[in-house]
C-alpha cells in the first residue's frame, strides 16, 4: 500500500488533513450536520451525521473494496501511543503501513511520529458507524477511507468529511447532488 501511494500521490505522505490543499481541483467538503453545526449532542443528530457519511461513502464505494485508515502518534518511532484513542478498539484489523515523523524541532522530545494503519475490506454501509461516531466526536482524528486504486477519498472529520474524487467533473457531479450539505462560504470550508 505505502508504494501504491508514492506512486499515486506523489505529492506528498497520507496525512488526511493535507489532502484539502494538495487536491484542491479535486477537492469537496460536506458538512455533517444542518447550519454548519460541529458536534452532534443528540442520538436524532448522531443518526444524521451518520447518514451523511454513508450516503457518500456508498456513492463512492458501493460494493467495492476499500482501504480504512486510522491513526496515532507518539513521540518515539516505535513507542506506545502518546495520545490515548480508541483507535485499537474500532480498528482492530489496521495493520501499520506507514509512519510520518516530524523532527524539525532540535529537541528529541517534541519530536513527533504519526503512524498510519490499514486494513482492507469491502464497503457496506454502517460497517464504520463506531469508527465514524468517533471521529464526529473527535475521539479519532485523520481517519480517511479510500478506494483500492487510492483516486477516491472520504476524510471524515468532526463537522463533516473532505472527498477527494478521481476527477474535476467527477468532484462537481458529487457536489451538485448534495448542495444542502456545503458550506455557505464562499471556499467551501
Amino acid at each position: 500500500m505505502a508504494a501504491l501511494w508514492r506512486k499515486c500521490h506523489s505529492s506528498g505522505p497520507p496525512v488526511a488533513h493535507t489532502f484539502r490543499t494538495r487536491y484542491a481541483d479535486r477537492w469537496v467538503r460536506f458538512h455533517s450536520l444542518p447550519d454548519s453545526k460541529r458536534y452532534p449532542e443528540s442520538e436524532e443528530e448522531y443518526a444524521i451525521v451518520l447518514a451523511r457519511y454513508n450516503t457518500i461513502l456508498d456513492e463512492l464505494f458501493a460494493r467495492r473494496d476499500v482501504f480504512v485508515v486510522t491513526m496515532d502518534w507518539s513521540n518515539t518511532p516505535t513507542g506506545p501511543e502518546g495520545y490515548p484513542t480508541p483507535r485499537q478498539t474500532l480498528h482492530p484489523e489496521g495493520i501499520r503501513w506507514w509512519t510520518e515523523s516530524e523532527q524539525d524541532d532540535p529537541d528529541p522530545q517534541f519530536h513527533t511520529h504519526t503512524r498510519l494503519y490499514a486494513d482492507r475490506r469491502r464497503w457496506n454501509s454502517g460497517c464504520l458507524d463506531g469508527l465514524l461516531r468517533a471521529v464526529a466526536d473527535e475521539a479519532l482524528v485523520e481517519v480517511f477511507v479510500a478506494d483500492t486504486e487510492l483516486r477516491r477519498i472520504h476524510h471524515p472529520y468532526d463537522g463533516g468529511a473532505d472527498v477527494i474524487l478521481a476527477t474535476p467533473g467527477e468532484r462537481d457531479s458529487l457536489r451538485d447532488q448534495h448542495q444542502e450539505w456545503l458550506s455557505r462560504h464562499p471556499a467551501g470550508l
